[in-house]
Order: structure tokens, then C-alpha cells, then sequence
């Protein structure tokens, strides 16, 4: 067995264990309020329920990506580059339902592990090689990870107290933006990234519409900033 080989198995049992996880853990619905000291029933940076419903694209996609990679392209540079950093995404992703029941903090630097590795894999990946069984997949996994990580951090900062459920949310949605455009600029030939933290945004503007204006109208603004991105990395190619 070759050491591509090798990494690229691994990479495709974390996969599985990753979207086997769901189905051996109590459903999560948010963190509990009552593990807060301010408890908040709805906060506003959570994006609305349906908008959850893309991680059964993303298992699929990187079960994909996991499976052609083995069977295709073990020894495939541009595919073993990213497998380090996935494994360790989709790894430490097939224990986070565990860690988010118990610990809000332990669960919110948790994701943002993932999100670092997830990252880290989608910019070392070929955009112009295997584009969509190899950089999209990662693309999807890495933009929605940057609005969860974000979600959890607000999550946290409102729970806490250390700023309002309205504020937190506010600051958060400063902080996808900024990660999300400096991300997009640098891989302009895969929009799945920002366009999955789009979709993560719509979900928060669904959410806020009827009690929070103010939250779903700056979601909406941070959407259609990621938008007009992509409609200009369009224009130029």
C-alpha cells in the first residue's frame, strides 16, 4: 500500500464515521439555553431550521470526493495535498454532536478547528483538476463550517453576556463577511464556497424576518455583498 493509498483510505473512514454520526446521536437542535448563564431561547444569529438540511449534500459530496479519491486518484498529488486537513475536519465533525450536547465552549473551539482544517484543505485544492469531485466538495464543507463557527462564537458571546443577542449576532455577520470575502478572492474559480455561506445567510434572514428586522436586513446586506463578488469573479473570467 502506497502512502497515498494509505492516507486516502483513512480519509475515507473518517468520511463515513463522519456521516454515520448523526444516526448514532440525540438529535441536535441548538445548544441547550439553560447551559448559559443568559439564557437565550432564539438567538438571532442562528440561522433558520431548513437551512441544516444541506449537510445531507455535503456527506454525500465528500463521501464522493472520499470514494473517487481511493478508487481514482490514491496516488494523485493535487488529491493527497488535502487529505491531511480534511481527515482531521470530517474527523474531529464525526465526534462534535457529542462534544456540542455537553460543552457550548469545548464545541465552539471544536468547530473552529474544523473549520481551520476544512479551510485550510478547500485552498490547497485544484480548482482547474477533478473541479468538482475535488475542490467543490471541499468548498461546500468549508463555507458552511465559516457560518457555523461563526453561529456557536455568537451563540456564546450573547450566552454569556458579553454582548446582546442582537449585537452578537451583528458582529458575527461582520465576521462571515470578512472571512467569507477574503476567502472567495482567493479561489475565484469555485463560487460554492460563498455561494454555501449565502445559503447559511438566507437561513438567518428566514429566522429574523418577522421579530428581527434589523438582523435579517444586515444578513441581507452581507449576502448581496457575497453576491456582487461573485458576480464580478464571473465578469472576469
Amino acid at each position: 500500500m502506497t502512502g497515498g493509498t494509505f492516507r486516502a483510505a483513512l480519509l475515507c473512514a473518517a468520511t463515513l464515521a463522519f456521516g454515520a454520526a448523526p444516526f448514532v446521536t440525540p438529535p441536535f437542535t441548538g445548544y441547550d439555553p439553560t447551559l448559559f448563564p443568559v439564557p437565550i431561547d432564539r438567538p438571532a444569529i442562528q440561522p433558520a431550521g431548513y437551512a441544516f438540511s444541506i449537510w445531507a449534500v455535503i456527506y454525500l459530496w465528500l463521501a464522493a470526493h472520499a470514494l473517487f479519491g481511493l478508487l481514482r486518484r490514491p496516488d494523485d498529488p493535487a488529491w493527497d495535498r488535502v487529505r491531511w486537513p480534511l481527515t482531521l475536519a470530517v474527523g474531529l465533525g464525526s465526534v462534535w454532536l457529542s462534544i456540542a450536547g455537553a460543552s457550548p465552549g469545548w464545541a465552539t473551539l471544536a468547530i473552529w478547528i474544523m473549520q481551520a482544517a476544512a479551510l485550510t484543505a478547500f485552498l490547497r485544492a485544484d480548482t482547474s483538476h477533478d473541479r468538482w469531485l475535488l475542490s467543490a466538495p471541499l468548498a461546500i464543507l468549508a463555507g458552511w463550517l465559516s457560518a457555523a463557527a461563526a453561529v456557536s462564537t455568537g451563540v456564546l458571546v450573547a450566552g454569556y453576556g458579553l454582548l446582546s443577542n442582537q449585537m452578537s449576532a451583528i458582529a458575527m455577520l461582520a465576521l462571515v463577511l470578512a472571512l467569507a470575502v477574503t476567502t472567495q478572492r482567493r479561489k475565484p474559480g469555485m463560487p460554492v464556497y460563498a455561494a454555501t455561506v449565502i445559503w447559511a445567510l438566507a437561513g438567518v434572514i428566514v429566522a429574523n424576518a418577522s421579530d428581527l428586522p434589523i438582523i435579517a436586513a444586515a444578513a441581507g446586506l452581507v449576502a448581496l455583498a457575497l453576491a456582487f463578488l461573485l458576480w464580478r469573479q464571473r465578469q472576469a473570467v
